[in-house]
């Protein structure tokens, strides 16, 4: 059979993308080795174990070996999946630049215009009557006034604002922790079905991957890397969506909540997140309306350091000590060196980076000494602003505390 063209490098990207148990980090380095899949492909084992482990290796050339590179092309085709790699034009520009792009994705449907706004809702799956209301009430503005839902078609939160934007004849992408062959949860066919109708189902998994619970924290990354802003509907003090919530701070997105009672357990980390800077939503078309203001405020945040110094005046650090906000000099030195004095080491580096000047977590991780990146700099900035040593400005946005 013959394969011009792009379909000539997608069948090697397609047998790279498929090898079961691979991170994207793994399957990454060895196209960068290489060139590309198609000359990863027809490399020697000697050759791949200078990049793999031998154990990586054997097994990489055993699959290799049973591999039918055109027969799953075709079976691949035949069920509209297509695979969409980083090198490709359509290749979302949102995951471009958020940490850990994923190699490729494979995509039923269209993706989420890259021209259009975007929002994702995520939440609690055992949701409340409350949150399953908000989440629908919030899917149907959306839908209606032509801003796509990303989610992860899981039960409860997710699935309800997806189904709730389709039936107002909007669009939405969900983004799936197992393969997108496979629909998890089964009960929520008809919404796999009218997803691929009206806009996308998306994943980074090889086909016929199960729902592993391994696959959803790192899945959590695409949703809010194509949204525009992540809201939160209902979350537990220790829920799975707070990943989200961290991952979206990570690539410098807006996160918004929907604040609940104080005595519901479902509302604890939503509640959590307001105390910790989050934006509030009250009611969807507000929320709409803050949304445009939303975007150029990121536009700001993501300008370069210096003009932004220029334009706004932005004190450094030096000269931080000689204009203290209320305080004298002398007692905010004071109140400082001692606060600083319990920091961890992580803390500590993490807070030699801020400035007057709103950063995202982005730009503060670039700045860090190599071995303190690794660590999670979301984290160790919530917990700066709880020692009020620094402040969230914005939702993914921090500063030293103004005193």
């Amino acid at each position: 059979m013959d394969f011009g063209g792009q379909a000539q490098d997608q069948i090697y990207d397609l047998w790279l993308c498929s090898f079961p148990g691979w991170s994207n980090n793994a399957r990454c380095r060895l196209a960068q080795a290489f060139g590309g899949a198609r000359s990863a492909y027809f490399a020697s084992s000697k050759e791949w174990e200078g990049i793999l482990s031998l154990g990586q290796a054997e097994s990489l050339r055993n699959f290799t070996n049973q591999w039918r590179l055109e027969e799953e092309y075709e079976k691949m085709k035949a069920q509209g999946i297509r695979l969409i790699t980083e090198t490709m034009q359509e290749y979302p520009g949102r995951l471009r630049d958020i940490p850990d792009a994923p190699y490729a994705l494979f995509v039923k449907g269209s993706l989420p215009d890259e021209n259009m706004p975007a929002v994702a809702i995520v939440g609690a799956r055992e949701c409340s009557p409350y949150g399953a209301y908000v989440a629908e009430k919030l899917g149907e503005v959306l839908g209606r006034r032509g801003v796509e839902v990303i989610s992860g078609m899981a039960r409860g939160i997710d699935s309800i604002s997806q189904q709730a934007a389709i039936n107002a004849g909007g669009r939405s992408c969900a983004v799936l922790g197992s393969g997108v062959d496979v629909c998890y949860p089964a009960r929520n066919r008809e919404l796999y079905e009218r997803l691929v109708g009206n806009g996308s189902v998306v994943s980074e998994y090889p086909l016929k991957t199960p729902a592993r619970p391994q696959n959803f924290p790192p899945r959590n990354r695409i949703v809010s890397g194509l949204a525009d802003v992540v809201v939160v509907v209902e979350a537990r003090e220790k829920s799975g969506t707070l990943i989200t919530v961290d991952m979206a701070l990570d690539q410098g997105k807006e996160v918004y909540v929907v604040p609940g009672r104080i005595t519901d357990r479902l509302s604890d980390g939503c509640n959590r997140l307001i105390r910790q800077g989050a934006g509030v939503l009250l009611e969807p078309e507000e929320f709409l309306e803050e949304f445009w203001e939303i975007q150029g405020r990121r536009k700001n945040c993501d300008a370069p350091k210096e003009a932004r110094k220029e334009k706004n005046s932005v004190l450094t650090r030096g000269e931080r000590s000689k204009c203290s906000g209320g305080r004298c000099e002398t007692e905010q030195a004071f109140w400082e060196k001692n606060a600083v004095k319990k920091l961890t080491p992580e803390q500590a580096a993490v807070y030699g980076t801020l400035e007057i000047c709103p950063q995202t977590a982005d730009r503060l991780r670039e700045r860090l000494p190599d071995r303190y990146r690794e660590a999670s700099i979301t984290t160790q900035l919530m917990l700066l602003c709880m020692e009020g040593l620094a402040e969230q400005v914005s939702p993914g946005c921090f500063c030293l505390r103004k005193r």
